[in-house]
């Protein structure tokens, strides 16, 4: 079976300007994340054949080139506008990485960074999903993977099975293509697979469905008294000297419908907005 590599080509410049207009794209400021970059090497690593996939615009060519110059030896392009939600990537992508042993993916991208892809993509597959990947051994059958958790902890996986797999930037370093290989990359054959719209269909069909494009959830500013003090030193001070208590985590244990409403309650308490 082959291992696929699923890689996002994105400008990496702010969306706006400096006036709040959006910009075009650009090819000359567009790549790919470390995260995506480790992926890909993992990937290569694995010695068996790699197929590089990417969703979006003629210019995301250029990632699946780079990918080839690397080692990648089967590159697909699944033509679709570059901010489309990442369950409608998701199912564009399953149908072509359906035989793969294991899917390599970075945890974040370079625009939204939600690190949603992987999940949807393991859901449409059928397939474990291993993610937050900080150390990987594959050999060939097994895949034994170290997680990392909040507070510094961490969780040992391991898969004999088939598998989703995102990896941290840190993972590793891609390596860097000769300059045959990148000559002879220039002349890869990109194979282009039709992908949803905007609008929400499938191939290019529309379904009259309006845009949409998923971000990442950002809670509202919260609101604090402005610093007390009569000079500056004192205002200072306020913001910086705290006489309350110092808190620590709660371990709860309780059922999935308890649990969300103590999340919401704790977020709410915390002076976040909840809709």
């Amino acid at each position: 079976m082959s291992i696929a590599v699923c890689i996002k080509w994105v400008d990496q410049r702010p969306e706006l300007d400096a006036q709040g207009v959006p910009l075009p794209i650009d090819d000359r400021f567009a790549g790919i994340s470390l995260a995506d970059r480790a992926a890909l090497e993992v990937a290569l690593r694995s010695g068996g054949p790699v197929t590089a996939i990417t969703c979006g615009p003629a210019g995301a060519d250029r990632a699946l080139l780079d990918a080839a110059a690397c080692g990648a030896g089967r590159l697909i392009r699944i033509d679709a506008p570059g901010d489309l939600d990442s369950s409608s990537v998701a199912r564009a992508i399953a149908p072509l990485v359906a035989d793969a042993r294991v899917v390599w993916c970075g945890d974040y991208s370079t625009d939204r960074g939600t690190g949603s892809v992987p999940a949807f993509l393991a859901a449409e597959l059928g397939v474990a999903q291993l993610l937050g990947l900080v150390d990987i051994v594959d050999d060939g059958t097994t895949i034994t993977a170290t997680r990392r958790l909040d507070g510094g902890r961490r969780e040992l996986l391991r898969t004999g099975g088939r598998a989703v797999c995102s990896v941290e930037g840190s993972v590793a370093v891609l390596r860097r293509a000769g300059l045959a290989a990148t000559l002879a990359a220039q002349h890869a054959a990109v194979e282009l697979a039709a992908g949803p719209t905007l609008s929400g269909g499938a191939g290019g069909a529309a379904s009259g469905v309006g845009p949409t494009t998923t971000r990442p959830y950002r809670p509202r500013a919260r609101a604090f008294a402005p610093p007390a003090g009569q000079t500056a030193l004192e205002r200072v001070r306020s913001l910086v000297i705290s006489d309350s208590p110092s808190s620590h985590g709660e371990a709860v244990t309780l059922e999935p419908a308890a649990a969300a409403a103590r999340i919401l309650q704790t977020l709410a308490d915390w002076g976040y907005s909840i809709d």
